[in-house]
């Protein structure tokens, strides 16, 4: 009977191997499609516009600095693989007004074509405790981070529709998926893509366009290194328990995904683990992606917990030693 069971089992996730590509969305052909890449001057936007040009695609780079967008198409038209393609440039900041990002994406399309492929990777981090962050950046984050993605996704997805055929991908963080000590202005502009992203693809699907969200973890970027010089301790050592990624390799798996119409786009083992555990009602792309999250859940939660202990510990630590400093420095 044991056997029978097993057996029946094995045959069951066969069948779900097999039917599994049947309901998976229709890869997007990049060869002279058209992607649109905001935050495309620098880190991982311009890698995401390199791989998407090495692949065939006209490429619009949307960023707010005029000269690193002008060095960038440069340094990205150095892989190409045919004389027609083009890298156009576009100097806005997608985050104040949505008239002047829905001009400039009609100007683009007027000059490359419908937009075949979105990728919001505008954003900022800002980081320290709570209580020490300015009031405005919690705005200014919500601002660039949040906005900065809803405005142009908001532009270009009539023409989707019309045209039943799409990719929309939005670059969170592992910082969306769980929150850590620092982060707390950074943090929910990340976890509130989730949100948008998840009712999105609701309404989008029927039309034959895919959400992807991006949970890259810390990746070698300008914007990293930036972020570094003002991180509290507790923070910087909690980022040492994890390697940090190449930005042309978190890239690639976001290209790879995004093609695929993959909803979540994960880096790594961590990052898998991070992805199954917060998937929650989240969309599936295929039925093995379902079944390896039932699978997995279970002993993943546990591994994480005991992620989350070290965290805890790692804060208590430097309190104590914090509180160790002041308690010497009064006694002296």
């Amino acid at each position: 009977m044991l056997l029978l069971a097993v057996a029946f089992i094995v045959a069951f996730v066969l069948l779900l191997y097999m039917v599994s590509p049947l309901i998976s969305p229709k890869p997007l052909k990049l060869p002279g499609a058209h992607v649109v890449v905001t935050g495309g001057s620098s880190g991982i936007g311009k890698c995401i516009a390199i791989e998407c040009y090495k692949q065939g695609a006209f490429i619009t780079l949307i960023a707010r600095d005029e000269n690193k967008l002008l060095q960038t198409k440069k340094e990205i038209e150095k892989y190409s693989v045919n004389d027609k393609q083009v890298v156009l440039c576009i100097s806005v900041d997608v985050s104040k007004d949505y008239e002047q990002v829905e001009n400039v994406l009609k100007q683009a399309q007027e000059k490359l074509g419908p937009v075949d492929m979105l990728v919001n990777c505008a954003g900022t981090s800002v980081t320290g405790k709570f209580e020490d962050i300015e009031v405005n950046s919690f705005e200014r984050l919500m601002a660039v981070n949040y906005l900065g993605s809803v405005y142009p996704s908001r532009a270009v997805i009539a023409t989707m529709k019309e045209r039943r055929m799409g990719r929309i991908v939005f670059v969170s963080s592992q910082a969306g998926q769980l929150g850590l000590f620092g982060y707390t202005a950074y943090s929910p502009t990340k976890f509130a893509l989730r949100g948008l992203a998840e009712a999105l693809q609701m309404e989008v699907k029927p039309y034959n366009i895919y959400v992807t969200v991006a949970y890259p973890p810390d990746t070698d970027t300008p914007g990293f290194a930036e972020e570094s010089k003002t991180k509290p301790l507790e923070t910087k050592l909690i980022s040492e328990t994890s390697s940090v990624c190449q930005a042309e390799q978190v890239a690639r798996v976001i290209v790879k995904d995004a093609i695929q119409g993959n909803f979540n786009s994960s880096v790594g083992s961590d990052g898998y683990m991070l992805s199954i555990l917060t998937s929650g009602m989240s969309p599936v792309t295929s039925i093995t992606e379902g079944l390896q999250q039932v699978v997995c859940m279970g002993v993943f939660r546990i591994i994480g917990l005991f992620y989350l202990g070290s965290f805890d510990s790692i804060v208590r630590r430097c309190m104590m030693q914090r509180e160790k400093s002041e308690s010497a420095d009064k006694n002296e």
